[in-house]
């Protein structure tokens, strides 16, 4: 999934100092009738040589422009420029930097930073599922009565490639129990939007696992809950489940695809964390991604595993120290790592800063860029779609923005009064809202409103609000 790295972020900054930018932009980023793709992207194809023509405005005016933002943030930040045309012969992130200048021209510089459209959705596929997991956002199993059919579903990807929306994430449920599923791969490889899969690994054999190459999948995440059946296995409601999903893992490395493996963490597998991710580097897997756990779904009828503030700062703690040892990436959902690594940054060159989809390394008074581009990304950066084209700022967070097949997204994207009030971490309740790690944490939002009914809420998780807690156990809502 595209996030802005010190590449796009030098952009960002070099974009700031231009006067009247946001209105060049605007016009840069439109989209070309001749060509039928935005400017910007047309003018990128040209500018890595994946495309040798285009229209008189494409080629004579938007080309030199972005050609020359390019060359200034790559010379004011010490980037090659060969770095940046090998990394943008990729549609992804030609669409994902695309989305950057778009959210300057809507915009402006904001902390943190939103793109003009998101990098990503997460789209709960369905509701069907051949597992009982205890902890289901979603309370999985049995699809909804009213889930979107193919047709639909193609319509849906038709929307979010024609406003160039960069990767789409496809969860549940377990999207791999819907055949029509590589249907719509296969279209979001001819709109070139990079995607992902979040599976349970039940079913990644050979085979499979080969046919969602070929129909361009280049991320797979496999949840993995434990580092032995047992605890696997009581997570997820089923016997012999650990050894299919092991395998799994092993075809999805073996074939090259990009690979993480997720863990939600509680009370009853934290002991647990260190082995599993010295089981991914066995593995060779690239990333690990430890899961905040969200009272929400089925996770309700489990809130005590929770884990308390003090488990979670140790935590973090232990994943910052883990990250630096290497093998492999290691990443968590809780907002706050960011501030954890922050902080244990301060004695070494560089600050590394992990969002919840990238870990960025920002030298010396780079670090500040952090705030731009960290923090939950909840309505921000992604959002989620439903089974049934239900539009919410996060899979973990029930709350409605609208439906896809009824709405115009891109205007729900600029104007959702609930959007635009998560993206202000100045609005945040309690200690969140005054925190100085705000901007590049801001607390998870789903957590906040799990606990308090209230999306802007102090989030409950974070050391820094235990204060909370002694409340917490009367205010669990429904939806």
């Amino acid at each position: 999934m595209f996030v802005p790295d010190i590449d796009t972020i030098g952009y960002i900054g070099g974009l700031s100092k231009l006067s009247n930018i946001r209105f060049i932009l605007k016009y840069l980023t439109g989209r070309c009738l001749r060509d039928k793709e935005r400017r910007v992207e047309v003018a990128l194809q040209l500018y890595t040589n994946t495309r040798s023509n285009a229209c008189f405005t494409c080629k004579h005016i938007v080309y030199p422009v972005i050609s020359k933002i390019i060359k200034r943030g790559a010379e004011s930040f010490g980037v090659p420029e060969w770095k940046m045309k090998e990394k943008f012969k990729d549609p992804y992130w030609r669409r994902g930097l695309a989305c950057v200048l778009i959210g300057v021209a809507k915009y402006g510089i904001q902390r943190p930073f939103t793109p003009g459209v998101p990098f990503l959705i997460v789209w709960d596929y369905t509701y069907a599922c051949n597992l009982k997991c205890k902890h289901c956002y979603s309370s999985a199993g049995k699809p909804l009565k009213d889930e979107m059919g193919r047709k639909e579903a193609l319509k849906v990807v038709s929307i979010l490639g024609d406003i160039g929306v960069p990767s789409v994430a496809f969860s549940g449920g377990e999207p791999l129990v819907r055949n029509d599923i590589f249907d719509v791969l296969k279209l979001c490889k001819e709109y070139r939007i990079f995607t992902a899969i979040a599976t349970n690994g039940t079913t990644l054999t050979r085979e499979n696992v080969e046919k969602l190459k070929s129909s361009g999948v280049g991320y797979l995440q496999i949840s993995l809950d434990g580092v032995s059946p047992k605890t696997h296995d009581s997570f997820r409601g089923i016997n012999g489940v650990f050894n299919r999903v092991i395998e799994g893992i092993k075809n999805a490395v073996e074939s090259g695809i990009f690979v993480e493996v997720a863990t939600t963490v509680t009370k009853l597998n934290i002991h647990e964390i260190s082995d599993i991710i010295d089981l991914c580097r066995r593995l060779k897997v690239n990333w690990f991604m430890a899961y905040n756990f969200i009272p929400t779904g089925r996770g309700r009828e489990v809130v005590n595993l929770d884990l308390s503030p003090s488990e979670r700062e140790e935590l973090l703690k232990n994943l910052w120290i883990e990250a630096l040892k290497g093998g492999l990436t290691v990443l968590t959902t809780a907002p706050q790592f960011a501030r954890v690594a922050l902080i244990n940054s301060k004695n070494i060159n560089e600050a590394i800063v992990p969002t919840h989809f990238y870990s960025m390394k920002l030298p010396g008074k780079l670090a500040e860029l952090s705030e731009f581009v960290g923090g939950c990304g909840a309505g921000r950066s992604y959002c989620a779609i439903e089974p049934d084209g239900t539009i919410q700022p996060c899979v973990f967070l029930p709350v409605r923005v609208g439906n896809i097949l009824i709405d115009n997204f891109e205007y729900l994207w600029d104007n959702s009064e609930l959007l635009i009030k998560l993206r202000n971490k100045d609005l945040l309740k309690g200690n969140c809202g005054v925190c100085k790690y705000r901007y590049v944490c801001g607390g998870c939002r789903a957590r906040a409103y799990a606990y308090f009914n209230d999306y802007m809420a102090p989030d409950p998780g974070c050391i820094y609000n235990a204060q909370y807690i002694p409340e917490l156990k009367t205010r669990i809502y429904s939806k």
